[in-house]
């Protein structure tokens, strides 16, 4: 991770960056409010040994006795013997709770403080402990009562009122909240991105599926209210994504180009059935000869996008009910067919992987250069694979963020399973803003794309609706 995937991330998701730092400036500032300020008030003592006779050699022990001393004197201090002579007895456990002392390194210094809410009492209370701690010591250090102590405490620096508080700073406790709310959302980001397997980029999608991308088609706030790119002007960006999809299916193979085409998804919702439809106008619009098969006799949708009467078709001729030629409707102009889905069957994968569907098909690839069938969705019933078994080709529809990248492995297994050939994978609903936005950048930079996966992706122009 480098600071270019955390400006990702943070663009992505600035939302929750704003609303963390928001909800964590708040709550630094709610709680400064209600906790009540404290002041420390401080004492210096030195500890220093008798030398009774003045001379170098115990000058040296009773510096040495004095150093030895004050490291146990620091833990006197806040002794309960020590405190219970300046406060009351109930309150000696929270006196001995608010007393810190430390040794001075290198030194025979002993610096104790007392926190307290209010100034004037920290004060009071860090002299009088003082006072007792050094009485204190004289008595443990006097071996009779008549006789000098062997070592003494003194206070140096006595306590003054402190003047400002060490526990309330409002700006340095919103900084504080604000680095605690940045590493929240980060975190949040950074788990909710590495938890996230959805299909979000081409080069995810190729990888996952072992196979080329060959269209990328933007998202259109308007698709669902006009789904077909007929209705959209001559040099709409929609209009370019499927003319590039097309592009790329010309040069997938000269020697095998197939002659009958599967669009399928992992899962509903995808987008598969207008990417047919759209597909078939666009290849109509170069002067193919084209069909568009309903092949979903589950949840039939091209009538529905073309407008066109659905209830006689692909199920009729397959249970020799009608004649190929009296289902097939002429659409649009340029024209090209249309091969309803008609009644639903009640055994549509049966139906589909039936030898009757084997002549159908061999009967529309002998009339028409292509024929593009409109597929179930892969993974929930096994419509599509018996399609895509008898079929020349299969194209497997993604949508972006919402596919996920177990889904595409695993739809890739069903169609190899079944001996099915992927020509490539589509990425649906690519976002036109923001991180991932696929967008022209000009008409420089063509690319060939002779068939192989990495020149065929080249020929790919990136789509922003």
């Amino acid at each position: 991770m480098d600071l270019l995937y955390f400006v990702r991330l943070a663009r992505k998701g600035w939302m929750l960056l704003v609303l963390s730092l928001v909800l964590s400036a708040t709550a630094a500032l709610v709680l400064t409010a209600r906790t009540p300020p404290k002041y420390v008030a401080t004492i210096t003592m030195m500890v220093s040994g008798y030398d009774k006779v003045g001379s170098l050699t115990t000058a040296y022990q009773a510096g040495m006795l004095s150093t030895q001393r004050v490291q146990s004197y620091a833990n006197l201090v806040s002794s309960r013997r020590v405190v219970s002579q300046i406060t009351e007895d109930e309150d000696v456990q929270r006196l001995q709770n608010s007393i810190k002392a430390e040794v001075i390194p290198a030194t025979m210094l002993l610096r104790a403080s007392v926190t307290d809410r209010d100034p004037g009492r920290a004060a009071h209370l860090a002299n009088t402990l003082g006072d007792k701690f050094t009485r204190m010591i004289d008595q443990i250090e006097r071996p009779t009562r008549n006789s000098r102590p062997a070592v003494k405490v003194t206070v140096v620096d006595t306590a003054e009122v402190p003047s400002a508080p060490v526990s309330h700073h409002p700006l340095a406790n919103v900084a504080l909240g604000l680095l605690a709310g940045l590493l929240v959302a980060f975190s949040t980001l950074i788990l909710r991105d590495r938890l996230d397997t959805t299909v979000k980029s081409p080069e995810v999608l190729r990888e996952t599926s072992k196979s080329s991308v060959l269209g990328v088609i933007g998202y259109d706030k308007d698709a669902r209210r006009q789904p077909l790119v007929v209705w959209e002007g001559r040099r709409s960006r929609r209009s370019e994504a499927f003319r590039s999809l097309r592009t790329n299916l010309q040069f997938i193979s000269f020697d095998r180009r197939p002659k009958s085409l599967v669009v399928t998804s992992c899962l509903p919702n995808e987008g598969k059935s207008s990417t047919s439809a759209n597909l078939a106008i666009t290849l109509a619009h170069a002067g193919w000869r084209v069909i568009l098969v309903e092949g979903d006799l589950r949840s039939p949708r091209i009538p529905h996008y073309l407008g066109i009467e659905g209830s006689a078709g692909l199920t009729d001729v397959l249970i020799d009910r009608a004649a190929l030629k009296d289902v097939i409707q002429t659409w649009g102009r340029p024209s090209m067919s249309v091969l309803p889905g008609g009644p639903i069957p009640p055994n549509p994968s049966e139906l589909l992987g039936s030898k009757g569907m084997r002549t159908v098909l061999a009967e529309l690839t002998a009339d028409y250069d292509l024929v593009i069938i409109d597929a179930p969705p892969l993974l929930p019933i096994a419509d599509a694979a018996a399609l895509a078994a008898v079929c020349d080709g299969t194209l497997l529809v993604a949508r972006y963020g919402k596919t996920r990248r177990e889904h595409v492995v695993r739809a890739a297994e069903t169609l190899e399973s079944v001996n099915a050939r992927l020509l490539g994978t589509i990425l649906n609903f690519a976002p036109s803003k923001g991180e991932h936005k696929y967008g022209y950048g000009g008409y420089g930079g063509y690319g060939y794309g002779a068939g192989a996966e990495q020149s065929t992706t080249e020929v790919i122009t990136p789509v922003n609706v």
